[in-house]
């Protein structure tokens, strides 16, 4: 595996807290390891601009470098930030796919994106900017799989029903750290989501999947 091989021969990995952390087991113990973990409202969390120099910066220095991201890096993280920042540098780099949790968390809740008569399509969107979505443009599609939707639940399901005219009893599956010890995942609708995880506490890391596919799993 491609990931691994780079991550044992590396000098200094640069990381993020979405389940990287098993992965740092392969890196010789004399790699630098470097945390640049983002959680939203942490007034300690990185600006992305830091974490471009911090990867330039150890590259400059003649280290190998990886920088480990959970999930894909080409699904709504910054690697087109780091990207430039290197290229602008000078400093080459390769790119190692890796599986978005938009595809991988419905599969650890149990339940597939796609159905054969319940959903022949699915899109995927930030739950981030909830004003600066167009949320209309999002009606009559089968599944909507929301990204980092965990503060934003509530208002997300309102634009649904409000600005989409999804049905207020649409399922919505709700995955809080998938594939980790402590996922957990409730099942609820457009109409009940807000007051059914009002007590969940804290649900970032989380996925939303809201359609019909979302009720066919055994979700636990």
């Amino acid at each position: 595996m491609r990931a691994v091989k780079l991550i044992g021969a590396a000098d200094a990995i640069v990381y993020d807290d979405l389940g990287c952390e098993d992965a740092l087991s392969y890196a010789q113990p004399t790699a630098e390891l470097v945390y640049v973990g983002k959680r939203g409202g942490k007034a300690e969390s990185l600006k992305q601009p830091q974490i471009d120099r911090i990867i330039v910066d150890l590259c400059s220095q003649g280290k190998q470098v990886v920088r480990l991201k959970g999930g894909c890096p080409a699904v709504f993280s910054r690697v087109a930030s780091e990207m430039s920042a290197l290229a602008a540098a000078s400093i080459p780099y390769e790119l190692v796919p890796g599986v978005s949790s938009a595809l991988a968390a419905p599969l650890f809740a149990g339940f597939p994106l796609t159905h054969v008569s319940l959903s022949n399509s699915f899109t995927v969107v930030s739950g981030h900017d909830v004003a600066g979505t167009n949320w209309a443009a999002f009606r009559e599609l089968p599944t909507l799989v929301v990204l980092m939707a965990g503060r934003n639940l509530g208002q997300i399901a309102r634009r649904l029903v409000e600005d989409a005219g999804w049905a207020p009893d649409t399922p919505v599956a709700v995955i809080r750290s998938a594939g980790l010890p402590e996922q957990h995942t409730w099942l609820t609708s457009l109409d009940t989501a807000e007051v059914d995880l009002a007590e969940a506490g804290q649900l970032s890391p989380c996925i939303v999947v809201v359609g019909k596919v979302a009720a066919t799993g055994n979700l636990a």
